[in-house]
């Protein structure tokens, strides 16, 4: 099996990971303990990325940017865009747009996934995402089922590379309390304090450009019983995925998400569909 191999500013191809939906290197459901961009000791590296995934009943667009430094610390900015269509029209919002800023700080705290790969000892980050939902009209039917539309995860993420195999294998713990990752705001007038919620992706390099995946999210499920009984439920979220790197500056991905049901009171059918990300590195 082919070894991942370095890149120009000594991180391994493939190693720096991609953009998440919240802005975080990492896969594109959960954040990894890596850092985004190329960056080694004493240097930075950037990433920008644009996704997009298109489920039976609603769009998301995300886009954002990461800098990195030393491999050691990365902030970054991530703006979701959530198209609902038709999906609600019937509670009187047609064509609803609802709109969240992700602001993400993550920081290296032991092991080095590459260096440590020959032994059992993973890499190891701890990450804040400070998110600010803009639910324009919409805001006060959250308000009525008590959730907020400003809420903060908090996550640990393990990192383990087994080189000569060409695996990753990550784990995150995530306390939160985001409703369908803050979209649908924060809490609830049933369940308002912070849950415990794992993450995991496990990657295998085909080649050196070339990786294949999956990962699954678990979710807090705050509104379920509020109110339609369980028509608010939230269920876990899930893909595979295949990330293509031909080069250091350019990884392009392409997955199938399953993100469960979403607001089932109105949209019965489980959301799946294809999801696509590129990202430009340095």
């Amino acid at each position: 099996m082919p070894a991942m191999v370095p890149g120009r500013q000594g991180k391994l191809l493939l190693t720096s990971g991609v953009s998440s939906i919240d802005g975080a290197a990492g896969g594109g459901l959960t954040p990894w303990a890596v850092t985004g961009g190329y960056a080694t000791d004493g240097s930075f590296g950037t990433s920008a990325f644009f996704t997009r995934t298109i489920v039976q009943d609603y769009a998301l667009n995300v886009y954002g940017v990461a800098v990195g430094w030393g491999d050691r610390l990365e902030v970054s900015l991530a703006r979701q865009e959530f198209n609902t269509g038709q999906s609600i029209a019937p509670l009187g919002f047609p064509g609803l747009k609802l709109r969240q800023t992700i602001v993400g700080l993550k920081v290296r705290v032991a092991g080095d996934a590459v260096l440590d790969s020959d032994n059992f000892m993973p890499q190891i980050a701890l990450g804040i995402e400070y998110k600010d939902l803009d639910s324009g009209r919409f805001e006060p039917v959250l308000r009525s089922l008590g959730a907020h539309t400003q809420g903060t995860d908090f996550y640990a993420s393990a990192t383990k590379l087994f080189l000569a195999q060409s695996v990753l294998v990550n784990a995150t713990l995530r306390a939160t309390r985001a409703n369908q990752n803050g979209l649908l705001g924060f809490g609830s007038s049933k369940r308002n304090g912070y849950r415990l919620e794992a993450e995991m992706s496990l990657a295998l390099a085909l080649r050196k450009d070339l990786a294949i995946g999956i990962e699954y999210r678990m979710k807090p499920d705050n509104l379920n019983g509020v109110v339609f009984g369980n028509g608010l439920r939230e269920d876990d979220w899930k893909d595979a995925f295949i990330a293509w790197t031909p080069c250091k500056d350019f990884s392009l991905t392409l997955a199938y998400v399953d993100l469960g049901h979403i607001v089932p009171a109105l949209t019965p059918r489980r959301q799946t569909g294809p999801y696509v990300s590129a990202q430009l590195s340095y």
